[in-house]
This record gives C-alpha cells, structure tokens and sequence, in this order.
C-alpha cells in the first residue's frame, strides 16, 4: 500500500526512529502503526517509549479520595481546544462530576452520567455545555480503586490523575510514600503493579520481539529462548511499578522504599489517566 509522508512523520514523532526506517516499517506492516513499532523494535531500533496517541483530545483529569482513604475515583472531562481545557469554569465542573462520583461511587460511566448535577443529568448537563461552548465536551474516562489507603495524585495542570490503593491503613507516613509512588506511576507509566499482573499478551509480545532481536544480532537459534527470556525481566524491571527503580533513590526498588517505609507495606492497585 501506498505510505503517506503524514503517516512516516506520525510514526517518526512516536517512536523517535529515522524517516526511511519508519517508511520502510510502515510498508512491511501494510501501515499497521502498532505493528510498525514491533518491526522497528525487532530490527533492534532503539525507539521512544512513549506512545502517542493520534486521536489525542484536551480536557482536565481530576483524581480524589474519600475521607477516610479508602476508594478514590478519576475522572477525565475531554474538550476539544486547550483554550477550553485551561478555562476555570470547564475544570470546576470537572472537579464537581469527581465529586459526586466520590458520593454516590457509581458503577460505572454510564452510571455515572445519570447522576444529578445542578437539577440536570450529567449527561444533560454536557450537552447543555457543547450547546453554550460550541466544541465537543464528554466524559471520557472514569477510573474508580479502593483499598486500606487510597492516595489521589494530580500533575502537570490536570494533565494525569493517579490513584494508589495500599495495604495498609492510611497513616501520615503511608499516605507521604502514597503520593511518592503516585507520583512515580506518573512519570515512568508502569504496565502494571508487578510481573504477575502483566497481561499475557504484552508477555508474548515481549518474548517475540527479544527473540527477533537476538536473531537479529547473529545469536544461535537454540539461545534465542534464554536471551528472549533475559530481556522479559528487563522489561519488567523497567515497566512493572515495584521493580522500578524508586525515581527519588534509584538504589532502591518502589518495592524497598515502601517496606522500608513500614513493614509489609505495598501496592495493591494503581490507577492512571492522562490526557493524550
């Protein structure tokens, strides 16, 4: 098929890799862009991590807990325009859906919209808001976690909300290493809380590409398992929240600093939302 140079661009900005091999991996893979990114991981390009999203919107995420700590919710109002998104009257409402998903715990976003706002449906009260601003304005993401501690986190101006859901009740030191490692789920993006919660998918898709590098790189075939099986626990050292490095005191793992913090402590559940 023929590969448009917006789409060679697109990929480019993704992945960080040069034009001509992210035209040629977009030819190989019939412009398949997640394929194209394995194709170009598989010929040993070392490609950005971030994945950009190409319907990315603008909005405001907000992310609260409950009084006691226990459930936290994250709620993502998407719009159309950054303009928009940095009004204070648009993140207000954001901030008041949160609320009264934090009071009535919905079960989900349909649930969610059929709740009251000011005598009207959220649901309704959205169309009223596209009707008055003129852009699209919705709902987009609604995250709930409970547990012993529930930690809320916002960074970046309501650009990512996380919630970290603890072991152990919430205490002054719980809660502070609460908000560290929110704050870490926020810059490093972990798959997941540990190897064992990583879907299986993303563990076959790991295996493939660490055998096609090592193939790649001349290794003999009967070693392409045990290599391919090297670099899944680098992955998951790089990918799974208590086997990263503590981004504070990268001489410890998020797993160290927590039980070193109180004993036996550590995560159950994390949640993250973020905009684009």
């Amino acid at each position: 098929m023929a590969i448009t140079a917006a789409a060679v661009n697109e990929l480019r900005k993704m992945t960080g890799a040069g034009m001509m091999d992210c035209k040629k991996a977009l030819q190989e893979t019939n412009g398949d862009f997640e394929a194209a990114i394995d194709f170009l991981r598989k010929k040993g390009q070392k490609i950005s991590a971030k994945r950009a999203d190409r319907d990315a919107t603008e909005g405001a995420v907000i992310a609260k807990s409950n009084a006691d700590s226990t459930y936290g919710v994250i709620v993502r109002l998407s719009c159309e325009t950054d303009f928009v998104a940095k009004n204070e009257d648009f993140v207000n409402l954001a901030d008041q859906i949160a609320d009264i998903a934090l009071a009535n715990q919905p079960a989900n976003l349909d649930a969610l919209k059929a709740l009251m706002i000011d005598g009207l449906t959220i649901s309704d009260r959205l169309t009223e808001e596209v009707g008055k601003i003129g852009e699209k304005i919705d709902i987009t993401s609604f995250e709930t976690v409970t547990g012993e501690a529930v930690v809320n986190y916002i960074h970046a101006g309501n650009r990512i909300g996380v919630l970290v859901a603890l072991n152990q009740a919430a205490n002054d030191q719980v809660v502070a290493a609460g908000k560290d490692v929110a704050m870490q789920i926020a810059a490093m993006n972990p798959v997941s809380v540990d190897e064992n919660d990583v879907p299986e998918d993303v563990k076959a898709r790991e295996l493939e590409v660490g055998r096609e590098q090592a193939r790649e790189e001349g290794k003999p075939e009967e070693m392409l398992d045990k290599i391919a099986q090297g670099k899944l626990q680098k992955f998951y050292k790089e990918n799974t929240l208590t086997k990263q490095s503590f981004v504070k005191d990268t001489n410890k793992t998020v797993a160290q600093m927590l039980n070193d913090v109180q004993s036996g402590l550590a995560v159950k559940a994390f949640s993250r939302v973020a905009l684009g």
